[in-house]
This record gives structure tokens, C-alpha cells and sequence, in this order.
């Protein structure tokens, strides 16, 4: 029986793919430009480029509010007030996981959530990015829509 759970455990994380509304094309093509935030803000991307855990959907938050959900190869992109510390919040196998970090205003700042495997299914993490890494991967990916969690 136990054998069985892992099994089906490594199916879900390796196999099948989730997928979440995306952005037009032109959108993408803005955000991958890379400009500078409205004044007094901080340019904020979110991206998922994890090979593991294809098949899941994990919530992100800013501050509490629903950046929306994520899935393989996406990015979001928003701004947060600069000159003040923001909450990313990613849900998790059993509660979330917060990063807090200090936003200059004028800069991108890039956040990466990676799948790592759980007890039951797999959980979800942030880390903090370079700038030239963040610009890296987020240049290979879809940026989805916006505003829907899944709680």
C-alpha cells in the first residue's frame, strides 16, 4: 500500500502539465523588456521554472492579495510600492511560505517559486533571484494572467 502512495506521490509531481490563463503576446513581449517601474514603485516578477511538480498549480500572494496561480514555465509581473518591505507568500503542502524583502523604488526585483517534494504533495518555496538570472529565465517563459488563486 505504501508503495502504491509513493507512487502515485511521483506521478503527480513528475508527470502532466497544470495550465493557468495567459497573457497576449504583446503583454509578454512588454514585461520582457525589462523597463523601469512608474515612479515610486518597484517592478516585482514571480516565476515558476522548476522541472519538478509539472502537474501542480501553486497560489502566490504579494502582501496578501492574490497575485494568482502559478504553473510551469510562468512568470507574473507587478509593481509594489517602493521604499518599504512586501510579503511574497506561496502556498504550500501544509501552509505557506513567505519571503519578505526590502523593495528600492526604480528597480526589478525577481522571485523564483520552485516545487520540492512533501509528505503527501508537493510544496511549494521562494527565493530571492539576481537580477541577470531573474531576466534570464523569466526570458524563456509565458506570463499568465493575473488576480485568480485557487484560495
Amino acid at each position: 500500500m505504501k508503495r502504491i502512495a509513493l507512487v502515485v506521490l511521483m506521478s503527480a509531481l513528475f508527470t502532466g502539465c497544470a495550465s493557468v490563463k495567459m497573457e497576449s503576446a504583446e503583454a509578454t513581449a512588454k514585461a520582457k523588456q525589462f523597463g523601469a517601474p512608474a515612479a515610486g514603485s518597484a517592478g516585482l516578477y514571480v516565476y515558476r521554472d522548476s522541472f519538478v511538480g509539472k502537474a501542480l498549480k501553486k497560489d502566490i500572494w504579494v502582501d496578501g492579495k492574490c497575485l494568482g496561480e502559478s504553473a510551469p514555465d510562468v512568470f507574473f509581473r507587478t509593481e509594489v510600492a517602493g521604499g518599504k518591505e512586501h510579503e511574497i507568500s506561496t502556498e504550500s503542502e501544509f501552509s505557506a511560505n513567505t519571503l519578505k524583502l526590502m523593495f528600492e523604488s526604480g528597480k526589478n526585483y525577481f522571485v523564483r517559486q520552485y516545487i520540492k517534494m512533501g509528505a503527501f504533495v508537493g510544496g511549494a518555496n521562494l527565493e530571492q533571484m539576481s537580477e541577470a538570472n531573474g531576466k534570464e529565465a523569466v526570458a524563456k517563459l509565458g506570463m499568465a494572467t493575473p488576480g485568480t488563486c485557487s484560495q
